[in-house]
C-alpha cells in the first residue's frame, strides 16, 4: 500500500540517521571487534545492512552500491550483498505527488496534462516516475523527486564517510579519499533535474547517428529543478525479454546496441553514463535500446580517454613503458613500475574481450569466476606493493565495465567485441575529441561539473 508520508525537516533527516547510524556504526563496530581478535558472523549484519539501506529511498544506497563495485574498497561479505541493492520502498501515494507537482508547476498545474497517472510507474532512490499525457496527446514520462533530497544527501554522505574512515583505519590497500569525494559530487548533481535535462539533450546529440538507441527528449516548460517531464518511450524490461526466450540474433542485437549506447559517447565525446543497471534501459520492438534515467552522467577529460586507449594499445603491444604513462592519464599518481606491473593484470583482464578478434561469448574471455581470482591476486599484489590511491575517474568507468559485463553475460550474446571497439577508436585524437566534447556541452547547455576539489 502506497505511503503518503511527507518526510521533510528536522524531523524527517532524524529519522533517516536513526536508521541508517545503526546500519553503519554496526560496520565499524565489527571492523574493530575482528581487528582486535573478536569473531563476529559478519555474513548476518551484511544481510541485514542490505535489508536497512535497501529499505531506503536515497544515496546511501547508491553510494554503497557504487563503492561495492570496487575490489577491496568494503570487505568482501559487505560488497557482495550490496551491489544487490534495490531500490523497494513504496512509492508515495497521490495526496503527495499532488503537493510536490503544486510546488514545482503552480496552482492549478493539472491544466497542462489531458491526464495524469495517480500511481508511480517506478520508483527508484531519489525519485519516482508518473506516466502522463499532455493536452496536446503526447504521451510523457514525470519523473517527481523525493521531498528533502538534499538533506538526506548530506546526511547519508556524512554516515558513509563515516563507515569508510573506520574501514580505512583497518585497510590502506585501497585508499578511496578520491573515491569518496567522485561520488558526493555526482550524487548531488543527480538532484538537480534541469542537469538531467540537459544530459538528455545531450545524449540525443551524441547518440543521434546511432538509430539502435532512443534517447527521450526534455520537456522544458514542464520542468524544473525537481521535475523533469520527458517523453515517453514504449518497451520492455530485459528480464521480461530474456524470458521470452529471445534468439540469438535478437541477444546480439541488444548487447550490441548496448555496446554503443555506452561507449559511442565514451569514445568519441569524453561522456560516460555511470549506472549501466538493467532498469535504466528497455528493450524496443525491432531489439534495439530506450535509454532511461541521465542522473548518473560522467565528463572525463580528454586526457583520460586518451590514457584508456593508449593502456588498451600498450597492452595489445606488451609496452610496459607505455602502459606506466597511460596510468598517469588515467588519474593514478606516484605509481611505482612494480605497482603498475600490478596494475597490468587487471588491465589485461579487463581488456581481454576487447582484445580477443573473433565472434565470442562474453563467457569465453571475461569469466566471472576467472575475474574473482584475478581480483583476489591483484588486490594481495597492491597490499605487497605499497596499495594504490584510486583516482576519481576510475569510478564510474569501472561501475559502468561491471555493469555492462553482467548485462552481456545475462544476454549470452555472441559479438567480435575486438571489432566494435576497434571501430569506436579508429583514428582516435584527443585533440579532436576535446573540440567535439567543447562544441556538444555548448550545445546541450550541460551546467560545469560540481568539483570538492
Amino acid at each position: 500500500m502506497a505511503r503518503d508520508l511527507d518526510n521533510t525537516g528536522l524531523m524527517g533527516e532524524l529519522r533517516r540517521m536513526a536508521r541508517t547510524s545503526g546500519a553503519v556504526g554496526g560496520i565499524a563496530a565489527r571492523l574493530a571487534g575482528n581487528r582486535l581478535g573478536i569473531k563476529t558472523d559478519k555474513g548476518v549484519h551484511a544481510e541485514g545492512l542490505k535489508s536497512s539501506l535497501g529499505n531506503l529511498k536515497g544515496p546511501l544506497m547508491k553510494a554503497a552500491q557504487l563503492l561495492s563495485t570496487i575490489p577491496g574498497a568494503l570487505p568482501d561479505e559487505y560488497a557482495e550483498e550490496l551491489a544487490h541493492l534495490q531500490a523497494n520502498a513504496p512509492p508515495m501515494g497521490w495526496n503527495f505527488v499532488r503537493r510536490r507537482m503544486t510546488a514545482e508547476l503552480g496552482a492549478g498545474w493539472e491544466k497542462n496534462f489531458r491526464s495524469f497517472s495517480h500511481d508511480a510507474v517506478a520508483a527508484a532512490s531519489l525519485g519516482q516516475v508518473h506516466r502522463a499525457r499532455l493536452v496536446d496527446g503526447r504521451e510523457v514520462a514525470c519523473k517527481l523527486q523525493y521531498p528533502d533530497m538534499q538533506g538526506a544527501v548530506d546526511s547519508d554522505l556524512r554516515q558513509f564517510r563515516a563507515a569508510l574512515g573506520v574501514y580505512k583505519r583497518f585497510e590502506t590497500t585501497i585508499r578511496q579519499d578520491e573515491v569518496y569525494t567522485e561520488l558526493s559530487d555526482r550524487l548531488r548533481e543527480e538532484l538537480d533535474y534541469r542537469r538531467e535535462a540537459s544530459h538528455l539533450r545531450l545524449y540525443r546529440d551524441m547518440l543521434s547517428e546511432t538509430p539502435t538507441v532512443t534517447v527521450p527528449a526534455p520537456i522544458e516548460e514542464l520542468s524544473t529543478g525537481r521535475l523533469l517531464t520527458m517523453d515517453w518511450v514504449s518497451g520492455r524490461s530485459m528480464k521480461a525479454v530474456l524470458a521470452s526466450d529471445a534468439t540469438q540474433e535478437q541477444r546480439d542485437d541488444m548487447a550490441r546496441a548496448l555496446f554503443r549506447a555506452w561507449y559511442t559517447p565514451v569514445y568519441r565525446y569524453g561522456v560516460i553514463h555511470g549506472d549501466p543497471h538493467m532498469g535504466n534501459f528497455t528493450v524496443r520492438d525491432d531489439y534495439g535500446l530506450n535509454l532511461l534515467d541521465f542522473g548518473a552522467v560522467r565528463i572525463f577529460s580528454p586526457r583520460f580517454v586518451e590514457g584508456v586507449v593508449d593502456l588498451f594499445a600498450a597492452l595489445r603491444d606488451n609496452d610496459e613503458d607505455r602502459a606506466f604513462h597511460a596510468y598517469s592519464k588515467w588519474g593514478f599518481e606516484g605509481l611505482s613500475r612494480e605497482t603498475a606491473a600490478v596494475l597490468n593484470e587487471w588491465a589485461r583482464f579487463f581488456y581481454r574481450p576487447l582484445m580477443t578478434d573473433r565472434v565470442c561469448a562474453m563467457q569465453e574471455s571475461n569469466d566471472p569466476a576467472e575475474a574473482k581470482q584475478v581480483l583476489e591476486r591483484v588486490y594481495e599484489g597492491l597490499k605487497r606493493t605499497g596499495g594504490v590511491k584510486l583516482p576519481r575517474e576510475f569510478v564510474l568507468m569501472d561501475r559502468s565495465a561491471i555493469g555492462l559485463g553482467s548485462a552481456f553475460l545475462r544476454l549470452g550474446a555472441r559479438l567480435n567485441w575486438h571489432q566494435m571497439f576497434q571501430e569506436l577508436i579508429e583514428g582516435f585524437d584527443v585533440n579532436v575529441l576535446a573540440e567535439r566534447q567543447k562544441e556538444a556541452l555548448a550545445k546541450a547547455k550541460v551546467p560545469p561539473a560540481i568539483s570538492s576539489l
